[in-house]
């Protein structure tokens, strides 16, 4: 089966850390609907991605990408960044 036509998954979240090199901690929120209560509940998800040159920072905006395992936790890469957060 050949993947030259499929595109890969992308997702949107913000910069909660970027201590580590090369790499940056995305977070990204989704709401759930409660199976009993039918409230709509915040969720979470925290994503380690991929950052060669060090460009991103906290409180970023961004889009990552899926690829493949770079190493036991990392499985995205940063595509861009949509919007930087102020720097002090």
């Amino acid at each position: 089966m050949s993947t030259a036509g499929k595109k890969s998954k992308e997702v949107r979240g913000k910069v909660v850390g970027s201590s580590m090199d090369k790499t940056i901690v995305v977070s990204t929120e989704r709401f759930v609907k409660h199976p009993r209560y039918k409230k709509y509940i915040r969720r979470s998800t925290v994503y380690k991605a991929h950052d060669p040159d060090n460009e991103a920072y906290v409180g970023d905006k961004v889009i990552i990408g899926e690829t493949r395992p770079l190493s036991k936790t990392k499985r995205w890469r940063l595509v861009r960044i949509l919007e930087q957060a102020p720097r002090t």
